[in-house]
């Protein structure tokens, strides 16, 4: 398939103006195609006498093309991979009529179809990002010729239909949905199917959210959660913007096997259904959720409304998205502690994300095309750019950061914009430099590192420096905490100076604080480092610390401190052993036991240090629950157990627990819990298929149908590892999984227990993926390479396959950046691991 290069597209951004699609989509012609007509109306500019140009689709059939009432020759119907040239085009206005057949889709891309295992109902929803229109309907497919999109959709009966404008059945029996304003391509949304759906109606608009029905309890169950949240945001939205919700509608759909979290769709957001909750979850879970609402109803403006001129300014989309989520969460509903999780959570993703060879500025100057571009969609993108977005914020204000981008929306409504025109805008509200800010924060790569260092001076007193390891400029907070006299192990903050790095070369302190703690409030995106007093205080009074972001900020510094070999891994776990029991903030006890189990105990120990450390988790998790006995925090307690089980090295406890039903002064084993339990009894031998098979047929729902898939992947012998491999892996169109039953099976096959019975297999993996994503694209090449990868072979031998992979093999670009970054990892867990033994 031909990517389109930015010069394609800024060339026949010059060329055209397109006006209007017409399209009419058929879904009622079986399971694997549908029937799609379109009418493109544009102008060709220009003085010169002809002129061409070209559309993209990726059909399975070419019906007939006319253009401007004229059949097109027959000998011109020839596509040029995912082109079809127009030639001799005229200046002037031209109609073009395009009718193909498309193909469905398993992988999340394009048209996806699904049909749920619990009743048989058939769904399908468009998923359209970056260049994926081109498999539901021809396009001029670029973000900067935008257009109106007139949508009539016939469907079998019985289904509804959703469109990014209200929609209305015919009396024909098709749905047809209100023209949208001009909008670009990638965002056009229909999904069609049986839905269940909760309706309202908030300013005048209408709400509504909407799955499929067999989650039709669990989303009624939610309902007012939701859509309380989804008010709350809109509301605030409309106190910090100008610009009215610029759509007719708002409607949220949950549905099956979506690739991202959710999409930002005009008027019809899709979200992945597991947000829909079947089994119980924490608050901090239910935040999560949260924040996806807020952060997609945010692109409404910023994404939706304003759009990026071309892909390297994705992050206009996202960290803008990402920013506005989490503040606008914490102001607007119950969910105040949403920077703690950000802190926990997402902020190590771009710190991971900007130290490997493949980080990117936040603002690349020029993505070179497509496929280039769908590879920036990581933790820069978001979690460092939201990082810099409220580090800005803090530098500049937030009263001039909202006139500035009231500015760009009143400037750009319905238009395109590029990060010049953002910084110009941001300009217009201050006297600050806010083009030297964007220079410094977005066109640069990496990490600064700020480390504190306390002298002191001949009146007792103590004096602050800060050493700083790269070029941005902060505006950082200090902590200042000493002991709480009344309350032994309790710490109290004495104050919070603000400084401005470099600028602030001395800063007094007074006495000697016990803990000095940098970037305090978790401001600024920096690695921040210890010095020995205040480590020393941390070791000891971690969990007396009063502010959970303050603890946030302090376990994400010993994170780093551990992947930079700085830390002992050990060290890391001896802290979660004092201090996790006593933590209160959920968050921070999923973050942390995540980081340990999946980091520590399975890549940065040796096997030989393994047991040991899942000892230690198990013990923390142990007295979590014990801690918890009281009932008065499920959330704590459902989180231990979770990782209780994970960690797990022997299998009679869970084991009794599933036979039971229930953990011991519960919670009750849901699906959820009931499948964990069984997937890690797979990987210790202690079930067999019998077991799975009984346990899909009392949940045969489709995330039973995955949870059977990573249990029987997970099994210790070696007819369960082919059966596995092959069904990942095999060449046959007509088997081929869904990216949801891909992912379940890759999670299944690769465990550190099971290291010497797949080791075969590690190499296996370096021909047969690049052989898979070259015939399957790139969300399966992504899946392939976040999954399938075999992470625990901690091996000098690994890396050198991967290197030898990249080298020869030709990966296509979405498994080769997965597998740069993969193999990054790889080489920082064998130089811990050698730091680690070296130190013992």
């Amino acid at each position: 398939m031909s990517v389109l290069t930015r010069d394609e597209a800024q060339t026949r951004a010059k060329l055209l103006d397109v006006h209007r699609y017409e399209i009419d989509l058929d879904l009622t012609h079986g399971d694997e195609l549908f029937h799609s007509r379109t009418a493109i109306h544009f102008t060709v500019r220009g003085n010169q006498e002809t002129t061409d140009t070209f559309v993209e689709l990726k059909p399975a059939e070419l019906r007939s093309v006319t253009l401007d009432g004229k059949p097109l020759d027959p000998d011109s119907l020839t596509l040029d991979e995912n082109r079809l040239p127009l030639k001799d085009l005229t200046a002037g206005n031209h109609e073009l009529r395009i009718d193909t057949t498309m193909r469905y889709s398993r992988t999340g891309e394009g048209m996806h179809r699904f049909t749920d295992p619990t009743d048989g109902e058939t769904y399908v929803y468009t998923q359209l990002f970056m260049d994926d229109v081109q498999r539901v309907f021809p396009a001029f497919d670029q973000p900067d010729l935008k257009a109106v999109f007139e949508l009539t959709v016939k469907a079998p009966e019985g289904w509804t239909v959703l469109a990014n404008g209200i929609t209305e059945q015919q009396d024909d029996g098709s749905w047809r949905a209100a023209p949208t304003p001009p909008i670009s391509t990638y965002l056009v949304a229909a999904a069609a199917g049986p839905w269940h759906s909760v309706r309202t109606e908030h300013r005048g608009l209408p709400f509504g959210i909407h799955c499929r029905r067999s989650l039709a309890p669990h989303l009624d169950a939610d309902a007012d959660e939701i859509l309380d949240t989804t008010r709350a945001c809109f509301d605030r939205y409309h106190e910090k913007f100008e610009e009215p919700y610029p759509f007719d509608s708002y409607d949220q759909a949950f549905v099956p096997e979506f690739n991202a979290g959710a999409m930002e769709n005009p008027g019809l957001v899709t979200f992945r259904d597991e947000f829909v909750y079947r089994s119980a979850v924490t608050d901090t879970e239910r935040q999560t959720r949260a924040v996806v609402i807020a952060h997609e109803m945010a692109h409404m403006w910023f994404g939706d409304l304003v759009t990026l001129k071309w892909w390297d300014d994705i992050w206009l989309n996202e960290s803008f998205a990402e920013y506005m989520g989490y503040q606008t969460l914490t102001e607007a509903t119950r969910f105040t502690g949403t920077w703690v999780d950000f802190g926990v959570t997402r902020k190590g993703w771009g710190y991971d994300a900007d130290q490997r060879p493949s980080t990117h500025p936040v603002a690349p100057e020029a993505v070179g095309d497509t496929a280039s571009a769908l590879l920036n969609f990581d933790g820069i993108s978001y979690a460092k750019g939201a990082s810099a977005l409220r580090q800005l914020v803090t530098w500049l204000g937030e009263k001039d950061f909202l006139a500035g981008i009231n500015t760009h929306f009143a400037r750009h409504k319905f238009g395109n914009a590029t990060l010049a025109d953002f910084i110009d805008s941001l300009a217009s509200a201050t006297e600050r430099d806010v083009h030297a800010w964007a220079e410094s924060w977005l066109r640069t790569t990496g990490v600064d590192t700020l480390t504190p260092k306390v002298t002191r001076a001949d009146d007792g007193t103590y004096t602050l420096t800060v050493d700083h390891a790269g070029s941005r400029p902060h505006r950082i907070a200090v902590g200042l905490y000493d002991p709480d006299p009344g309350d032994d192990g309790h710490l109290v903050l004495r104050d919070r100076p603000e400084l401005d790095i470099p600028q602030n070369t001395a800063t007094p302190v007074g006495k000697r604080p016990a803990l000095l703690l940098l970037n305090d409030g978790d401001l600024t995106y920096a690695k921040i480092r210890f010095d020995p007093d205040s480590f020393t205080t941390i070791r000891d009074n971690l969990s007396g610390l009063p502010d959970p972001l303050t603890r946030a900020t302090i376990w994400n510094a010993l994170r780093d401190a551990v992947r930079d070999g700085e830390l002992p891994a050990t060290a890391y776990l001896d802290a979660a052993r004092a201090h996790l029991p006593h933590e209160s903030d959920l968050a921070l006890v999923q973050g942390v036991l995540s980081f340990a189990s999946t980091q520590i105990a399975n890549r940065f120990l040796t096997d030989e240090d393994r047991p040991a450390a899942l000892s230690t988790l198990t013990t923390v998790c142990r007295d979590l629950i014990r801690r918890t006995e009281d009932g008065s925090h499920p959330g704590l307690r459902l989180t231990a157990v979770r990782h209780f089980i994970d960690v797990a090295a022997h299998p009679d406890t869970i084991a009794e627990w599933l036979a039971d039903g229930t953990v011991p002064g519960g919670p009750e084993l849901d699906p959820e819990l009931r499948w964990r339990v069984l997937g890690r009894l797979a990987v210790l031998g202690a079930t067999d298929e019998t077991a799975i098979a009984a346990e899909l047929e009392s949940d045969p729902s489709a995330t039973g149908q995955e949870g059977a898939a990573r249990c029987r992947a997970a099994l210790p012998d070696p007819d369960s590892k082919r059966t596995a491999w092959d069904a990942m892996f095999s060449h046959d169109d007509s088997t081929d999984l869904s990216n949801y039953l891909f992912t379940a099976t890759a999670r299944g096959f690769w465990q550190p227990e099971q290291a010497e019975l797949v080791q075969e297999y590690v190499e296996r993996y370096f021909t047969d993926a690049v052989t898979l994503a070259a015939r399957r694209g790139p969300a399966i090449a992504d899946a392939a390479g976040r999954w399938a990868f075999p992470a625990h072979a901690v091996q000098a031998h690994t890396l050198h396959l991967g290197e030898q992979c990249l080298r020869d093999a030709d990966p296509i670009p979405s498994l080769r950046r997965k597998l740069e970054d993969q193999l990054d990892d790889l080489a920082r867990a064998l130089r811990v691991r050698e730091t680690h033994s070296s130190t013992d």
